[in-house]
This record gives structure tokens, sequence and C-alpha cells, in this order.
């Protein structure tokens, strides 16, 4: 497929030095202008065609991003390659998040841009033809009929029977801590479909960004030993890569790692993909009445009600699980109901808190395999049971 290519930029040794490379690189000519509203101007008036590169000289990062944005928005086929040097890593992605496909040095010589501008035009038509694929329908979780009903039910006789319990509960919070009396967390239920997930509020505030300094604690954390990695990462700049003794390793903007290192290192997080903390110090002494005795989570009522969560089904994890969870043996989980209460909680609740991340897994898989009326009314009554938390967590 032939293809349009503009270069734009003002620094005229730059544009000299690109005009006789160009010349002998490519079979058509190229078109070159000024500015970008030149560009622009001149892609409104020639609507065929579809693919063009466009090699433009870097200016200041305000003026690029908000000419970038502009062109992707109104011509979303654009190859765009910013000619420039010197990028800093965060630079780079800023530049690639808003349009940028590649990069080219200024010194580029003829034979790697003959193999660059081949490159191109052999991917992106190709690239643009998938994307005008419509894509193939992919069947989606739906709550069922009765069980939706009977969630609207319960969660509304719930609501008005408990409103007492929880105007209590809001004052001592309330009283107990400064902050918001509810919480509300970003989470992801069936199909990955992330909501407010309301909660009473039971630890201080800002205890999310203290998560990281008690992150030892989390009762599904295995030892690094378990895995075999050993934490060797090496930061980039202290480091002198010939001195490595692994075959293979990988080199990132700020540290080197090794690639069994790498693959030990993720297979590590993606099995301690929840966190539960024993005895965290973040909970207040009201959180923690109202954590022993599932109290916190009457809020979730509303949810139920409003069509984000069932009564019965898998928990809505907090988005960092949930994005480590995307391996084929765990998705299965999201093809089920969010709920409220669940199989794994009355199977291991009462269980000192001692639930593998494995066995977590696998409870909710099961249940999203063998759902049924019958099998959500046990495990309601099972949840009665066990509604009084043993563990401190």
């Amino acid at each position: 497929m032939n293809s349009t290519v503009i270069y734009i930029g003002k620094d005229e040794q730059l544009t000299a030095y690109f005009t006789r490379i160009l010349e002998g690189v490519l079979s058509e000519p190229v078109l070159f202008m000024n500015s970008c509203e030149q560009a622009k101007q001149w892609l409104y008036l020639h609507p065929e065609e579809k693919f063009t590169i466009i090699l433009c000289e870097r200016n200041s990062f305000e003026s690029d991003i908000c000419d970038l944005k502009d062109k992707k928005r109104n011509f979303p086929y654009l190859y765009i390659i910013l000619i420039t040097k010197d990028l800093t890593p965060d630079e780079r992605s800023l530049y690639l998040s808003n349009g940028i496909n590649d990069v080219l040095s200024p010194t580029v010589n003829s034979e790697t841009l003959r193999w660059f501008f081949h490159f191109i035009k052999k991917y992106k038509p190709k690239q643009r033809n998938s994307r005008e694929v419509r894509p193939f329908p992919i069947n989606s979780y739906k709550i069922p009929f009765l069980k939706r009903c009977f969630d609207i039910i319960f969660s509304s006789v719930a609501l008005i029977l408990l409103l007492p319990i929880m105007i209590v509960i809001a004052l001592a919070i309330r009283i107990e801590s400064k902050g918001p009396v509810l919480y509300a967390s970003k989470r992801a239920g069936s199909n990955y479909c992330i909501f407010d997930f309301w909660k009473f509020r039971s630890m201080y505030i800002n205890s999310d960004q203290k998560l990281k300094e008690i992150k030892n604690r989390n009762q599904y954390s295995s030892n690094d030993t378990e895995f075999g990695y050993n934490g060797h990462i090496h930061e980039r700049k202290d480091v002198n890569i010939s001195e490595i003794n692994d075959d293979f390793f990988l080199v990132g903007d700020d540290c080197v790692i090794s690639e069994k290192e790498f693959i030990l290192k993720s297979h590590k997080e993606k099995e301690n993909s929840f966190v539960k903390i024993e005895k965290d110090p973040r909970i207040t002494k009201v959180g923690c009445f109202i954590r022993k005795y599932s109290l916190d989570e009457l809020p979730q009522l509303f949810n139920v009600l409003k069509g984000d969560m069932s009564i019965v089904g898998n928990r809505p994890l907090p988005l960092y699980e949930a994005e480590l969870l995307t391996h084929d043996n765990d998705i299965e989980r999201f093809i089920a109901a969010a709920g409220l209460t669940g199989l794994w909680q009355v199977e291991k609740r009462g269980i000192g808190g001692k639930l593998s991340a494995y066995e977590r897994k696998q409870l909710d898989i099961y249940y999203a395999r063998n759902y049924s009326v019958w099998f959500d009314l046990k495990i309601i009554f099972r949840t009665f049971t066990a509604f009084i938390q043993k563990e401190d967590v």
C-alpha cells in the first residue's frame, strides 16, 4: 500500500538532512510543511488518504502534546514519528501515551530509515484493517432474573429493618475519628466491571497510603524463597551489564534484572494477589467492633439494590488485586455475580482466617461453575452461622 509522507519542521539544517536521505529511501515524494496547522489543513483536503506517515520535529512539550491530541482525534490512522534525542523515560512515556507511535534520532542513517519505513508500511495497513473488522461478540455474565428479584426484595427489606443500627454506627464513627462515615473504593465485580463499593469507614483516614508499610503482614503472602526469588534487582546506574553472570537479563529504564528472577517475581506477585492484614494498625476501635460483626458491610445493600452486586457471589476485588487475576486459570471467578457474601466466606471465615490465595480462588471458581438458587440459599443460611469473625483481619 502506497502512503503519503509528511515532514513537519522549521530547522533548516535538519530539514535539509532529511530531504536528502528521504529522497534516497522513498520512491514517492515527501511533503515538507512548516507547521502542524498546515499539515492539518492538507489532511482535511485529502480525506481519501487513510494511511499517512508524519515526521515532526520536537518543539516545546506543551505545544507538541496539544498538536498530538488534535491529530489523533481528527485523524486516528496517522502514524506519527517524533524526531528528537535525549528523551527522559517520563517524557517518552508521555509522548507515547498522547499519540506518538515512534521516535527517530535526528542523526538516523539512510539504511536504518529504509528498514524503518519498510516495517511501518508492512505492519500499519494490517493493523488498520484489523481495527475495521467487527469484533467477535463476547458473552458477558448477567444476573439471572430470579436472583435479581431476590436481591431487590432482600436488600430493600434489610435496609428498612437495619436503618436504626446504621444510624448508630454512623454516629459512633463520626465521634471517634475525623473523616467521612462511608468509605467508597473502586472494585472489580463480574465481567471486570468497576463500581464504587460502599462500606462503613473502619480505618483512620489515608489508610490506603500506608498499605505498603504493612504489606508484609498479608496473610496471603508467601516467602520469596518459596518461589526461589531472591530479590536480585540491580539499580541501572550502579551496575555494569558485562559483570552480570546470568545468560539472559532484562534492562529497564532504572533497573536490570535477570530473566529468571523476573519470571519468579511475576509468579510471586500473581500468587499473592489477595491482601488481608492481620492485626491491622490502621483500624479504629469502632472499626474493630463493626468488622467483627460484619456491620461495616451493611452499606453494600445499596450496591445490591443498585445492581452492582448480588446478595451471594464472589467478593468484588480492589483494582490492584483484580489486575493480577487475568490469567486463564483465574479469570473464571469473574464470570459470576459480585456478592455481599459468598462461598469462601462461609467455608473458611471461622477458621482463624488462614486461607491460601489458591484455595480462595478455587472456591470462587467453584461457585461460578455451580451456581443455583438452592446453592445461594445454602450459602445465606451458612452465613448466619459464620456471622461473627474469629480472626482479627
